[in-house]
């Protein structure tokens, strides 16, 4: 019997036992139905074809993706990954070969599962190489209890899986590790200190590093770019009092030299200064 039927609730976390309900109620196809659908999907790019052989074999994929309830992520979310590995083993599939699609399928569901706890297990990935995942996957099946692993059964359970005694060690270790929020949680105590306050490099921050440039720049380029507005007059006094390399000429010597009060010599700086304070907003804006 060909599945002429659609599949009546769709995959979410909170109707999971409806949809794996409804996929156990779709028939499974026989051998003879499986051949002649796949060789339709080879052949003419039957979607259809294709259709009946994803649903038929939807109960496979659940059945699998129970297997790996065990690293705290939603069932749905390994199901829909299951489904996606079943779609592409249906578009590979070759019935010539004399295997059953579910034989073929196994693999690249459990591939897609994999990968998908690989990435969202922890923030921070355990597994990248083979003999990594390897050990990722049936490591926790082999130890015997919840203690760390003995010398012995490190180099027992590395003997069977053909890795090394220290990447059993280095696995054991990622596997018990703990992921750790780096911002303050609300359930955190006051005094309790985050990684983000030991961490952050208040000197380094972007916004730091613009306020710095503009500060070098309008104490550097900036601030001749403002001198060079002024009269020569202006520009010495100013010079005089606030650059000089020695303490600073005083308003009383200023104005010996210029021989006019101290009183205009104040003048002159104050109105020198608001000059060159406004080119300067204007080269930092």
């Amino acid at each position: 019997m060909t599945v002429n039927a659609t599949l009546p609730v769709a995959l979410h976390a909170n109707n999971l036992e409806s949809y794996i309900h409804s996929v156990n109620q779709m028939p499974m196809l026989t051998q003879e139905e499986e051949v002649s659908l796949a060789d339709k999907l080879q052949k003419h790019n039957d979607v259809e074809a294709a259709r009946q052989l994803v649903l038929s074999h939807l109960r496979v994929v659940v059945s699998i993706a129970r297997s790996y309830s065990g690293y705290g992520l939603q069932q749905a979310d390994l199901i829909q990954e299951g489904n996606i590995g079943l779609m592409k083993a249906v578009k590979r599939f070759d019935p010539n070969r004399g295997v059953r699609l579910f034989s073929f399928a196994v693999h690249w569901i459990k591939a897609e599962i994999h990968e998908f706890i690989l990435k969202n297990w922890r923030l921070v990935r355990v597994a990248t190489t083979k003999s990594q995942r390897k050990l990722f996957f049936n490591l926790r099946s082999m130890k015997t209890g919840f203690s760390a692993l003995t010398p012995k059964e490190a180099n027992d359970i590395a003997e069977q899986l053909g890795v090394k005694p220290e990447e059993v060690l280095e696995m054991e270790m990622r596997l018990n590790g703990q992921d750790i929020s780096i911002e303050p949680l609300e359930t955190d105590h006051e005094d309790a200190v985050a990684p983000i306050a030991y961490l952050a490099d208040d000197e380094n921050e972007p916004t730091k590093q613009l306020e710095n440039r503009a500060v070098a720049l309008l104490q550097g380029e900036g601030l001749m770019s403002a001198l060079d507005k002024l009269d020569p007059r202006s520009r010495h006094i100013v010079e005089s009092r606030w650059l000089s390399d020695d303490s600073g000429a005083t308003l009383h010597e200023l104005a010996a030299e210029y021989g006019v009060s101290a009183e205009r010599i104040r003048q002159i700086e104050v109105k020198a200064l608001q000059k060159m304070k406004q080119e300067l907003v204007l080269l930092a804006s």
